[in-house]
């Protein structure tokens, strides 16, 4: 499956009625004019819920407000024309103002006030939208609300679950914030390598492409040795010269490449090691029993997965239905790993797969969710050998209509581990030992059922963005080898809509049961995106129709209008930074990209939380015995939805910058080596260069591109000389000179070595019509370059 890009937001405002100005001359807020049972003014809306965040859902409104029958309908019909204008969009169940904060989120507490209070940041804020708003962090008293339990005490450096409720003090900050839990507790530190400097001490090289140098004076190293990757706190801050700083503790060496992953897994926070409690209880479990399960032995599921796979959670299996009521149909099996009967609520087990959220893949490593005597071992569905699982039964037309489903809770015994090159060399006319005896039984009629499916998906139309996944291979001794780009075959498409129709049939049969869930949501483009990609479609002559009810078809056009042509890979960019970022709610809005209304994460239980989730609660619903989820879990589904998309986000960041580490690595021996690239990015600073050949990025900064005076243009995605007409477009081939790689940083500095191309007739015309005020920037020769993503 195509991976969904992040979800952008736009930047926090100061909120209405707010003046940043305090004492006597801050003006007072004037009370909402609230007639009950009237309906009120879009103002008095959007006031309400910006006054109100934790009450900003529909039914919440409508109770506010006491509104009952039409009005209740012409208030839903309000907010949907608010949220196609831009001045609301959803977050999980409630509306929120663009660029305001959610009822609920994860903060990182990141200074004190004046006063000695507490101040956060979301942990996730895009870069591109300015500074993270500002949280003030209310402590509680020891004994908690009410006197009752305890109440969660943070400090600086903590990532704290949050409710956040608007500020009362319009001179402070934006928003105050209550502790729900402290997720991660973090000395103020930072990070990087230590490196011994002659007379004894030493220096911090930043392993962050923003860090700064610091002085380790000789008292301070902490047993250091060079080459080490170190934790430190700042010592001495001066006005001139570099900040001195102590070593708090040694991570380990970087002499090897295998341990720069380590540096992504301690700066993000990656829990890594498993406490003892968890590795017993894992040790102490013992295999499934009989209970409440049915006897699927017999049935020939077979599992296809990646030839290094060591855990393997799904197997499928399928035949022609014998109905004589579906014509041509097709029973489709998919057999899931039952995690949930070994790592049962509020465990060792199950507290450390939360605080985890996921597994964490690097090219050197994983870092799993579960430990290995569960994942690769007792709910791993071995060839051979008994395992418990949760299996469905999905019947489709001949059309690929998915027309019934039903649930089991199984013992099932995997009748061959087979690898996608495997599966798919059978099925094209080289099949081996292992696969010939069973290509006519088993995987001819699986292949005959993906063909099926796929008339369904393709009447479906979900998005179409089908961008080349990179994988790199490691030397035996940790330094990478080559980059490349895995063919998709069939077998990686049968196996993927096959997990997502499951998915489908786990979130169809909790809600008709009424069982609270987390599902799997991604929302449409917000209109400010539509806009941005409007625009700019509109400079290759290709129209996007204006409106908030996009479908995925739409995109799909686009993507075809441009296949073929010279635009095809730029175009593909744009339609891909256009769209959110999918993430976990217990409110239903859909999945966007995979154009599904009820969708939820149920065929990953080993590696994803949110499955694990989605288990139990198909277990207790359907009255499969125990492992279900417990009352306690479903009220605190908002809390863990929110946890687990920070964990998420939070994995991809890490494994994303160890790949761009060990890529600059690869590199740095190449300075002064040319290239060939193409133009990624286009900002006011200067370009972002990909290298196809290495799935690397890298910078060239605008003073570095000529004499000219370079002028940004947004919506032609164009950087082009105002003298010459010369220039460079998003998805343009250059080739371009490595000038710098800082390996520990992941940084690449690029210097440009193709001219540039003549820029469109529009672009020339924005030039002379002098409309530079739309963000043009300038470059004089001699200027230093601007601070960016260098």
């Amino acid at each position: 499956m195509s991976r969904i890009p992040r979800e952008r937001t736009n930047p926090a405002g100061k909120r209405p009625g707010k003046t940043g100005r305090t004492g006597k001359d801050a003006p007072a807020v004037e009370p909402l004019n609230i007639v009950h049972g009237a309906l009120p003014s879009r103002e008095v809306i959007l006031r309400f819920i910006a006054d109100h965040p934790q009450k900003a859902s529909k039914r919440e409104l409508a109770k506010a407000f006491g509104l009952k029958g039409d009005n209740r309908v012409e208030l839903k019909h309000m907010l949907q024309e608010l949220e196609q204008e831009g001045m609301l969009q959803k977050n999980r169940k409630s509306l929120i103002r663009p660029g305001a904060l959610p009822p609920v989120t994860v903060l990182d507490i990141t200074t004190r006030d004046k006063d000695g209070d507490l101040i956060g940041r979301p942990a996730e804020w895009p870069e591109d939208q300015g500074v993270a708003p500002a949280v003030a962090i209310r402590q509680q008293s020891p004994a908690g609300r009410q006197g009752k339990g305890k109440a969660p005490v943070a400090g600086l450096g903590d990532r704290i679950l949050a409710k956040i409720f608007p500020a009362v003090d319009r001179g402070g900050p934006a928003y105050t914030a209550r502790i729900i839990k402290v997720i991660d507790k973090r000395r103020g530190a930072s990070m990087g390598v230590f490196r011994i400097a002659p007379g004894g001490g030493g220096r911090l090289l930043p392993i962050e492409r923003r860090g700064e140098e610091m002085v380790i004076d000789p008292d301070f190293t902490g047993g250091a040795t060079d080459g080490d990757l170190v934790e430190v706190e700042i010592a001495r801050l001066g006005r001139f010269g570099l900040p001195r700083a102590k070593v708090l503790s040694v991570v380990g060496s970087v002499g090897s490449e295998k341990a720069i992953s380590m540096i992504a897994i301690h700066a993000h926070g990656i829990p890594h090691v498993f406490p003892p409690a968890v590795i017993a209880e894992a040790d102490a479990a013992k295999p499934a029993s009989m209970s409440h399960r049915e006897d699927w032995r017999d049935v020939p599921l077979i599992t296809i997965d990646p030839a290094d796979a060591k855990d393997h959670d799904d197997a499928v299996y399928a035949e022609l239905d014998p109905s004589p009521d579906n014509p041509g149909g097709v029973i489709v099996t998919v057999a899931i790993a039952d995690v949930s009967w070994y790592v049962r609520p509020n465990s060792p087990l199950d507290r450390e797969a939360l605080k985890r959220g996921n597994s964490v893949y690097f090219p050197d490593r994983v870092v799993p969710m579960l430990p290995e005597r569960i994942s690769n071992d007792l709910c791993s569905l071995k060839e051979g050998v008994d395992r418990p699982a949760l299996a469905v039964r999905m019947s489709f037309s001949g059309e690929g209509r998915k027309i019934g489903h039903t649930f089991h809770r199984i013992m099932m015994k995997s009748a061959a581990k087979l690898s996608y090159q495997q599966a798919q060399a059978a099925i094209d006319g080289k099949p081996d030992d292992q696969t010939g005896p069973m290509l006519e039984p088993i995987l001819k009629p699986l292949w005959h059922a993906y063909e099926v499916m796929k008339r369904g998906r393709d009447r479906r139309q979900p998005l179409g963005l089908d961008m080349p996944e990179r994988k790199i291979l490691l030397k035996p001794d940790g330094t990478v080898d080559r980059v490349v780009v895995p063919p998709r075959l069939d077998a990686h498409k049968l196996i993927e809509e096959m997990m997502i129709q499951a998915n489908v049939c786990a979130a169809e049969t909790l809600e008709k049961k009424r069982q609270p869930l987390i599902y799997r949501i991604h929302d449409g483009p917000t209109l400010a995106k539509q806009e941005i990609l409007r625009e700019f479609l509109a400079t290759l002559g290709i129209s996007l129709a204006k409106g908030g009810n996009m479908r995925a078809n739409n995109f799909n056009g686009i993507l075809a209008k441009a296949d073929g042509t010279p635009h095809q890979t730029m175009v593909s960019e744009m339609v891909l930074r256009s769209q959110s970022q999918a993430i976990y709610g217990p409110e239903n809005i859909g999945h966007f990209g995979l154009n599904l209304m009820k969708y939820a994460h149920f065929t990953s239980p080993i590696r994803r939380y949110a499955d694990l989730i989605v288990h139990r609660a198909l277990v207790g619903s359907l009255g499969f015995g125990e492992g279900g989820i417990t009352p306690e879990e479903e009220a605190a589904l908002d809390d863990i939805a929110a946890e687990i998309s920070t964990f998420e986000r939070r994995a991809m960041a890490a494994e994303r910058e160890t790949v761009d580490r060990l890529i600059a690595h690869h590199l740095s021996g190449r300075v002064g080596e040319e290239f060939a690239g193409r133009v990624s990015g286009v900002t006011k600073s200067g370009l972002f260069i990909a290298l196809p050949d290495y799935g690397a990025d890298g910078f060239v900064p605008i003073s570095t591109l000529g004499s000219d005076y370079f002028i940004y243009d947004e919506a032609h995605q164009a950087l082009s000389g105002e003298r010459t007409g010369l220039g460079y477009r998003l998805g343009d081939s250059v080739t371009v000179k490595l000038a710098e790689a800082i390996p520990l940083a992941g940084a690449l500095r690029f210097e440009m070595i193709s001219e540039g191309r003549e820029m469109p007739a529009a672009v020339r015309s924005f030039h002379k019509a002098g409309r530079r005020d739309r963000g043009q920037v300038r470059k004089k020769p001699g200027t230093r370059p601007p601070r960016g993503r260098h």
